[in-house]
């Protein structure tokens, strides 16, 4: 990942920021260029923002468990799995349901 690919991204989100797909390409290129927290805001903006966009709990709860917040990882799942049933997405909701299975279950964290 190069920062000329970040530099694009920029351009394309400061064009328009409202673009859930252009939020989730900036968020996942500044994940994977190891700035965990500007990814993790951009993530959170899209929860906001865009919440039918699936794609987003998936990774925001990856983000929240590598910072150390299962708690808050495993609601976000939870919410992810709400959101995937309402839009009829099983894949999305299987890939959440597990995800949120391997940090334990409802008692673990309510």
């Amino acid at each position: 990942m190069s920062s000329d690919r970040l530099q694009q991204l920029l351009a394309f989100y400061a064009s328009n920021p409202g673009d859930a797909f252009i939020v989730f390409a900036l968020a996942k290129e500044y994940e994977g260029l190891g700035h965990a927290e500007k990814a993790l805001e951009l993530y959170q903006k899209l929860a906001v923002e865009s919440p039918e966009y699936i794609g987003t709990y998936y990774h925001l709860g990856k983000i929240l468990e590598a910072l150390g917040q299962p708690a808050s990882a495993f609601r976000t799942y939870k919410d992810g799995m709400a959101i995937a049933k309402k839009i009829g997405d099983q894949h999305a909701f299987s890939e959440l349901a597990a995800a949120k299975l391997d940090l334990g279950d409802d008692e673990d964290f309510e």
